[in-house]
């Protein structure tokens, strides 16, 4: 598997798109603790909660796949949105890449998203708030340029994530897509809860130009509900569960289905199926875990591992991350050297 990836050298780049988001982490003890102090705050008139830790990070599934892409050693070109401070901030975050990161920032409104991060049922969570912005309407429309038809049709690959937040998602697939047909085609549609009929339709529609689903326990429940499958995962859920859900999405969908939870990821085309047990850690933070897990995965199927590997290598890449409480994404020989220890 190592030597796959290091001999692994990409023709074009792989091409991300479309949301930016920026992001504001709270991590508090329980959400039950924050509301009792909400509703005290409340009777009392108001006023602040204080010592609660935040962080602002610049954030958006696309935004977050191509950095971890880049930190991967992988080509990539970013298509999203951005007002002027919005671009500085992804400017200055992919700075250090060189050439090998090529940004397309249109104008626009970036997203925000407040997430709370949590414990709830012995494992953390987090529950995040968001105003979309200029994301919710990035359709075919914005990529009308001769530069961005040369960079889809050039690409190894082309990753469309977070299709619940863009109203135009669906468009954006078909076109991006067909606009790339020597380009492997990624999908992660983040959380459906309110679409998921609607996301259903769209890979039927879409099956015959879709290469690889992506989806965590929660999509997986949803999407299994839209299909009307008993495929959803409880609070304890062990692998032949993980293994049987993806089964079926992918069966009924007619979609390669790739299905990543804290306990493990599998694959399956429909009739194989393959699991890999999650590296053990203590999380030190969650938020991004799902990007940094697809940026390994996209760059696993790339290189040519099968798909026992691949889904190692996308859960060490992952389990990296989460135990990193600086929240940056390895760099591909960390992901190497993790993989040597645990195997």
């Amino acid at each position: 598997m190592i030597e796959k990836l290091k001999q692994f050298k990409s023709l074009g780049s792989i091409v991300v798109m479309p949301d930016f988001f920026v992001d504001r982490i709270i991590r508090i003890e329980s959400a039950e603790k924050l509301l009792a102090a909400i509703e005290e705050k409340a009777k009392n008139g108001g006023g602040s909660i204080r010592g609660v830790p935040t962080t602002d990070i610049r954030g958006g599934n696309a935004v977050n796949v191509a950095y971890a892409l880049a930190k991967l050693g992988a080509k990539v070109s970013l298509f999203t949105v951005a007002d002027d401070i919005g671009a500085a901030m992804i400017r200055q975050s992919f700075s250090q890449f060189g050439q090998s990161v090529t940004l397309r920032i249109l104008p626009g409104r970036q997203g925000f998203t407040t997430s709370f991060e949590f414990a709830h049922d012995k494992s953390k969570v987090n529950v995040m708030v968001s105003d979309v912005g200029d994301n919710e309407q990035f359709g075919p429309n914005r990529l009308g340029s001769q530069e961005d038809s040369a960079i889809l049709k050039g690409a190894d690959a082309v990753m469309v994530v977070n299709w619940a937040s863009n109203k135009k998602g669906t468009e954006l697939m078909e076109h991006a897509f067909k606009s790339s047909p020597s380009a492997m085609h990624f999908v992660d549609p983040a959380d459906i809860s309110t679409r998921k009929e609607e996301f259903r339709d769209a890979l039927f529609r879409l099956s015959s130009v879709i290469d690889c689903l992506s989806i965590n326990e929660n999509e997986c429940a949803h999407l299994a509900h839209a299909l009307g499958l008993d495929a959803p995962l409880g609070t304890a859920y062990g692998p032949d569960d993980v293994r049987s859900a993806a089964k079926k999405i992918a069966e009924s969908a007619g979609v390669t289905t790739d299905l990543h939870t804290r306990i493990g990821s599998a694959w399956s085309n429909g009739r194989e199926v393959e699991f890999a047990h999650a590296i053990k850690v203590e999380p030190k933070l969650l938020t991004g875990a799902g990007d940094v897990w697809d940026a390994a995965d996209i760059i696993g199927y790339l290189a040519g591992l099968d798909p026992a590997e691949r889904l190692m290598f996308a859960n060490a890449a992952a389990s990296l991350f989460v135990r990193d409480p600086a929240g940056e994404p390895p760099a591909i020989n960390k992901v190497f050297e993790l993989i040597e220890r645990v195997r």
